[in-house]
């Protein structure tokens, strides 16, 4: 039953790493690159480091390390991709001229 748990929980970090590095090239600007990245980091890695920590158990050195470091991803991962998307947007980075709207923009004039 748990190396089912474990083969499963990679299997869903490896299909999200593959979409998320399949969106990096595919999106047509950076805005929509960091949305791909940030997706690929947080739900290609979660599933590995928590299929790590059932693999190994949740106390041991290894299981109790992939936990920490998956806490971390949770908060650190959302929080730089909008300082990259706030970096790019106050440094003037165009965004994808088939963009529906630049709300912030809009709100300035």
């Amino acid at each position: 039953m748990r190396q089912t748990a474990v083969i499963v929980l990679c299997a869903i970090g490896v299909f999200f790493s593959f979409t998320g590095a399949l969106g990096i090239l595919r999106m047509p600007d950076v805005y929509t690159r960091i949305q791909c990245s940030t997706k690929t980091v947080t739900m290609g890695a979660l599933p590995v480091l928590i299929a790590l920590a059932v693999a190994e158990g949740p106390l041991t050195a290894f299981g109790g390390r992939a936990l920490f470091v998956g806490v971390l991803l949770l908060v650190i991962s959302p929080a730089t991709s909008h300082a990259l998307a706030r970096a790019a947007y106050k440094t003037d980075v165009p965004m994808w001229s088939g963009a529906v709207a630049d709300e912030p923009r809009e709100d300035d004039k």
